[in-house]
């Protein structure tokens, strides 16, 4: 599985491979590493990678990241999926909060249905539009109260990742 890292406000690409029970291979750019885990409580994993062997603690922030503890270092971080990372920048404010903001689509797929018309007003958080991709159907939000333009999509149409869908001003 593809995963990214956020900490210290940079993200890590990871992909996590189970190639026995409890042993991992871990790839972060050119780096791999094969680690054998064990849970040893509810918040306590433990690693071993080669000879070297890591107690690694974490608790769940209210921000939805985590702090995790490793040979005496806190780090924060937070790890979400492709799938969520993508879906979470395709509803991000990108031109502040005044400006128009484009509504892209976050993975190649098919629109399944458009849930408001050109000119509607909407709330933040109101659902716009739904996206299937991957055979997972996903709801694209409003990032913020305003109202529906250059919408040109129908339900039914197939759109490529990062095509703008419509725009909220």
């Amino acid at each position: 599985m593809h995963y990214v890292a956020l900490t210290k406000g940079e993200e890590r690409q990871v992909e996590i491979n189970e190639v026995a029970p409890g042993q991992f291979q871990l790839v972060m750019g050119d780096r791999t590493l094969t680690v054998d885990s064990r849970v040893v409580s509810e918040t306590t994993q433990s690693l071993l990678h080669g000879v070297e062997s890591y107690n690694i603690e974490a608790e769940r922030n209210p921000d939805g990241g985590e702090n995790v503890l490793v040979r005496g270092h806190i780090v924060s971080v937070e790890v979400l999926d492709l799938r969520t990372l993508r879906l979470r920048q395709a509803q991000a404010v990108l031109a502040g909060p005044d400006g128009p903001v484009s509504i892209t689509a976050p993975m190649p797929g098919k629109v399944v249905a458009v849930l408001v018309v050109e000119g509607q007003e909407v709330t933040e958080g109101q659902g716009l539009l739904v996206v299937e991709a991957m055979k997972m159907e996903n709801e694209l939000k409003s990032p913020r109260a305003g109202k529906v333009k250059n919408l040109k999509i129908e339900a039914g149409a197939a759109v490529e990742g990062g095509v703008a869908l419509c725009v909220i001003e």
